[in-house]
């Protein structure tokens, strides 16, 4: 494996790939990954970090906090997941992705202790950002979790400088939980001794387990206070993102050892994408017929892109939609518009939602549905058939992004 190319394909169709196969990818523990990190010398430890978790928003609130800080002129590294299009995507420093030969360096210099271990590629993405990060000598790691947050392979960091936890909705319950509180519980699983601990949602539910825990952890726990109308706007268009605004902010205020100003604030919300060169967080694509593309894939998610279409003029409603396997499908489609026209395709990987069954959904909520093999020909089908004052919407998962953009 000399090249880039043979690398990420060695990667894709070796190595155990949660988000493209499904549960069986899964590893729940901490071992390996503790153990890698070990084998590297601990690089994460080594570095400043903010760590974020939660079910919804976590991407938007990690690239919030990466912009103001690079607007503060910080070399700021940023991990996230899953990436859409490269795999380079995942591990950037100030809005640069990591380069071809970094990742080729790393997986020629330690592919032995990987394969002989059996680790799985979240594991060694993650492993990868630490050690990157480290060697580049950034000032702060913005570290995103996969899932959950006790046994993510993100949390082989020992003292963060803060835990964040956007919010907390049922998702991914086979492996967090059935119940809000005991995803809450997983998701805290983050949070270290002697840090600072940020929540963006604190309800009855809930409240108990981040009070116990800070208090366990001898952790300040700041909690977002959603009646403070927020004085920053952000490039991110949508109405559910002044709650990361609020909570970025929030925990942009009490972090220690950096100088940021109201300007660094102000212009780092204004440049969210530029900065850091985030997508498909209700991003429009065009305005006649106006088309919106957009990550959302769960309940939440989709009730938050709902409420937003209230904003918006249009004749027609038009929904390309395609889901992975590990989704409440039905309660997704339970919260969608009557009205709407949908086109149902199903993500080009392992762990894309069968498409009969798909159909078979949207016709027991009797929604006005055509299937297509492929999400390109759903989406040029739909804007085949939109007229200037349509909108046409495009969502349901990652993955049916990647032919799109």
């Amino acid at each position: 494996m000399n090249n880039y190319g043979d690398v990420i394909n060695w990667m894709y169709s070796q190595l155990p790939f949660y988000q493209r196969q499904g549960p069986k990818a899964y590893k729940p523990n901490l071992v390996r990954m503790s153990d890698f990190v070990n084998y590297l010398g601990n690089p994460q430890n080594k570095i400043k970090i903010i760590h974020v978790g939660g079910t919804n928003g976590k991407g938007s609130t990690s690239h919030m906090i990466a912009s103001v800080l690079q607007d503060a002129n910080y070399k700021v590294g940023l991990y996230t997941s899953p990436h859409i299009k490269s795999f380079r995507e995942r591990i950037k420093i100030n809005g640069n992705k990591i380069g071809k030969k970094n990742i080729v360096e790393f997986i020629k210099s330690n592919f032995q202790y990987i394969n002989k271990n059996k680790l799985s590629f979240f594991e060694i993405s993650v492993g990868i950002a630490f050690y990157f990060f480290n060697l580049s000598k950034v000032d702060i790691a913005i570290i995103e979790v996969g899932m959950g947050g006790r046994l993510d392979a993100t949390n082989v960091i020992e003292k963060p400088l803060m835990s964040i936890i956007t919010n907390i909705s049922l998702e991914h319950t086979k492996f967090l939980g059935k119940t809000r509180k005991k995803i809450a519980m997983e998701k805290a699983g983050i949070v270290k001794k002697n840090s600072i601990l940020v929540v963006g949602q604190f309800d009855d539910e809930i409240s108990g387990v981040f009070k116990s825990i800070a208090e366990d952890k001898k952790t300040k726990l700041l909690i977002l206070d959603k009646s403070v109308k927020q004085i920053f706007k952000s490039d991110l268009i949508g109405n559910y993102q002044t709650q990361n605004i609020g909570l970025s902010h929030l925990a942009l205020k009490n972090i220690t050892g950096f100088k940021i100003s109201k300007e660094n604030l102000k212009k780092g919300f204004e440049n969210v994408r530029k900065n850091t060169g985030l997508r498909l967080r209700w991003e429009e694509q065009s305005q006649k017929p106006k088309v919106i593309f957009d990550i959302s894939h769960n309940k939440a998610g989709f009730e938050l892109a709902v409420n937003q279409f209230d904003d918006y003029k249009f004749k027609k409603l038009r929904m390309v939609l395609g889901f992975v396997k590990d989704k409440n499908i039905e309660e997704i489609v339970n919260c969608l518009p009557n009205d709407a026209e949908y086109y149902l395709c199903k993500p080009n990987v392992e762990r894309g939602f069968n498409l009969k069954k798909l159909k078979n959904i949207f016709d027991k909520f009797k929604l006005s549905n055509k299937t297509f093999k492929d999400v390109k020909l759903a989406y040029n089908y739909a804007k085949k058939n939109s007229n200037n004052d349509d909108l046409i919407y495009v969502g349901g998962s990652n993955f049916i992004f990647e032919k799109l953009i």
